[in-house]
């Protein structure tokens, strides 16, 4: 537990961020399972429209802090690749 005054805002600064960040990660999550989901369900359009918007939460959460820039590049390149494949299997 922490003892002074400027330790124990800390803690309840640190646990409101910890849980906003959480919030964050979870819809990044959440936001990810749907292109995946729509590119196995061969719903291509909606996978289109379901990794813009995955690659504006990464960016956002990059700029927060949440994510490194390099887990947030990473993520996004498999997210396009995937769905880049499925329009590729779909077109042959």
């Amino acid at each position: 537990m922490p003892n002074s005054l400027s330790a124990k805002k800390r803690l309840r600064q640190n646990e409101k961020l910890r849980q906003a960040n959480r919030a964050i990660r979870t819809g990044l999550r959440s936001q990810i399972r749907k292109v995946r989901e729509a590119v196995a369900g061969g719903q291509l359009e909606t996978a289109d429209a379901e990794g813009r918007v995955a690659s504006r939460k990464i960016d956002k959460a990059c700029a927060r802090g949440v994510l490194h820039k390099n887990t947030a590049a990473r993520t996004k390149s498999r997210i396009q690749h995937l769905i880049k494949k499925a329009k590729a299997e779909a077109a042959a």
